[in-house]
């Protein structure tokens, strides 16, 4: 079954999460540290289910081309080496999110910091506790549906290889995340991702050790379908996602048969957060009756330049 069709035939959703106005897909605009510089331009996309969160991080620049791993040379190395993609679980507590757990494409956590959040119109604007950074986010999905799936593994049927473990899908309108984990755990290491690929140069089992775990963000393609426009792997930029394949198993999980490039039968396992075939995110958020008669009686100069930004 289509995962579209899945969700319109067996909607749910779970009874707590975060709330309602975090949930979609947000694109960072800016972010001004506390030396007051800022970065608007490095590309950054979070999508946000119920109750887990999805995160991709790339530089402003081309993608290295297409290569195997042992034609790759330093600075395009580097440069994979410094994207980040990962899942984590939300936590919304006393007014802060926290992420916990997950999976990463990164073997440190760059971001320790909960966040103090606050949403006003289609703007999410983030503080970090610590007062290092300011991260002004815009809400790009406004509806249709919104489906959070937990990936718990992705295995290769004929031989039962496992391929990946752990990570998420996360659909929301037009915009789809998806992150797989490595099937393995990297050996323990003081080192960071960079510096480990960067000793691992020249070494293609190493090097593909290292990267075997994907976070992309895919857009609707007009078919029906979704196709990856931004990725931590550059084999998977213009490749279709999978939303075909899905079946309930005997004991109530979700699970997805599909052939990879390959030719391979992959099979995955979910469990579903959120099943959403009608969601709908609003753009405008409440403020005082006070607020609201201010707006109109200055309206005249405050609605002059309006526009929504994204």
């Amino acid at each position: 079954m289509n995962l579209l069709e899945l969700a319109r035939r067996h909607p749910q959703r779970p009874a707590d999460g975060v709330p309602a106005w975090m949930l979609g897909h947000f694109r960072r605009r800016s972010i001004t540290f506390a030396d007051g510089h800022s970065d608007a331009r490095t590309q950054v996309h979070w999508l946000q289910s119920r109750s887990f969160t999805l995160d991709l991080r790339l530089p402003d620049a081309p993608a290295p081309p297409l290569k195997a791993w042992a034609d790759y040379h330093a600075e395009e190395l580097r440069q994979l080496a410094n994207q980040e993609g990962w899942m984590a679980d939300s936590h919304w507590v006393d007014g802060q999110l926290g992420w916990h757990g997950g999976v990463s494409l990164q073997v440190h956590n760059r971001w320790p910091e909960p966040a103090r959040l606050q949403r006003i119109g289609n703007c999410l604007m983030e503080f970090a506790p610590s007062g290092a950074y300011v991260e002004d986010w815009r809400l790009q999905a406004e509806g249709g549906p919104l489906i959070g799936l937990r990936l718990w593994e992705e295995r290769e049927v004929a031989s039962g290889r496992l391929l990946g473990r752990g990570g998420g899908l996360i659909l929301c309108g037009d915009r789809l995340g998806w992150v797989r984990g490595r099937p393995a755990a990297l050996a323990e290491s003081s080192l960071t991702l960079r510096e480990q690929v960067a000793q691992a140069q020249g070494d293609p089992a190493a090097l593909a050790r290292l990267f075997d775990v994907e976070t992309s963000l895919a857009l609707a393609d007009g078919q029906g379908g979704y196709r990856v426009a931004l990725s931590t792997l550059p084999a998977r930029l213009g490749q279709p996602v999978a939303l075909d394949g899905f079946a309930w198993d005997a004991a109530g999980h979700l699970r997805q048969q599909l052939v990879d490039a390959e030719g391979c039968l992959i099979e995955r396992t979910f469990e579903v957060d959120t099943l959403e075939p009608d969601w709908r995110a609003e753009v405008a958020t409440p403020c005082s009756a006070a607020a609201q008669a201010w707006f109109v009686a200055e309206r005249e100069t405050l609605a002059r330049h309006l526009e929504i930004l994204s």
